[in-house]
């Protein structure tokens, strides 16, 4: 790879990250968490939150369109974080039409809006209240594309190390070897 295609992919990525929009990106000045607002829904009302997860459901109705999602804690871009465990579940209130075909089941979202109170969910025979939260951005996230295991990172025919991509050994269940191709 030349040093060209290198800074040419370097500012691409770059480039990638810094089309967040601001509200996704940064949290709020008082960082609110799910976990911490689900206790107590009333006393954090009307305020500023950024959560995400992953869509379980999309309504559309007259005025609104009304996303239920599955809460995972957001890493430092404001992804949600599907390593860790999930937290729970709420609705996202938008003014806007949501496509039913662009915001679908198990699409990653990140939104930033207003809490404006809570709601009743029965699954099963269980009652839930969700927080519900106005939105006022919503980020839908691209699905992730695998890296191949034996990521060269640059390194190879045209790149630094000399052995190059097909001789530099891989560590993989217990033990040392070659890729096969």
């Amino acid at each position: 790879m030349n040093i060209r295609v290198l800074l040419l992919l370097s500012a691409s990525l770059l480039n990638a990250c810094s089309t967040l929009p601001p509200a996704i990106k940064d949290p709020p000045a008082v960082d609110i968490s799910f976990p911490q607002a689900s206790v107590d829904i009333a006393r954090y009302k009307g305020a500023p939150v950024r959560w995400g997860g992953v869509i379980i459901d999309v309504q559309n109705e007259k005025d609104y369109t009304r996303l239920q999602v599955l809460s995972y804690p957001l890493n430092s871009y404001g992804r949600p974080n599907r390593e860790k465990p999930y937290q729970g579940r709420f609705y996202l209130d938008s003014r806007k039409f949501l496509d039913p075909a662009v915001y679908k089941k198990d699409k990653e979202i990140t939104a930033a809006g207003v809490l404006t109170g809570d709601q009743e969910l029965m699954i099963g025979n269980k009652l839930l209240r969700l927080p519900v939260l106005e939105t006022t951005t919503l980020h839908l996230w691209p699905d992730y594309e695998p890296t191949p295991y034996y990521y060269n990172g640059g390194f190879g025919p045209g790149g630094f190390y000399p052995y190059g991509y097909y001789g530099y050994p891989y560590y993989w269940g217990g033990y040392y070897g070659f890729p096969r191709y």
